[in-house]
């Protein structure tokens, strides 16, 4: 299998909850490629799911940084941050996501609860 068909392994063994298989396909794409975001992404999820928020909170920070205009691991991190209650970070995240993608309606919907 190559990187992209093992992402959309995990990626739907991620949506099935089988978190430990999912992060296994995912930790084979980022083996080949680093750099993909989407699989980094997906991990951060995973973590966030199995309940280790700070772990999940870290990866979805590194995707972002690493990749800027990521608004769908942005938005992630907002939601982390929020349940977290660093509220004034995660607005700023919703903030960024709705400059990069104004019509973001999840963040349009996150945002009524920032100053």
């Amino acid at each position: 299998m190559n990187a992209q068909e093992l992402y959309e392994k995990g990626f739907e063994l991620r949506c099935s909850g089988n978190y430990g298989e999912a992060r296994k396909a995912l930790q084979e794409v980022l083996s080949m490629e680093p750099g993909h975001a989407d699989a980094k992404w997906q991990i951060g999820l995973i973590e966030g799911f199995e309940g280790d928020f700070d772990s999940s909170m870290a990866t979805l920070k590194e995707v972002v940084d690493a990749n800027p205009s990521h608004v769908s691991a942005r938005y992630d991190l907002a939601m982390t941050m929020m349940m977290l209650g660093m509220d004034a970070e995660a607005c700023s995240q919703f903030r960024e996501v709705l400059r990069l993608q104004p019509d973001h309606e999840k963040a349009k919907q996150q945002i009524i609860y920032c100053d």
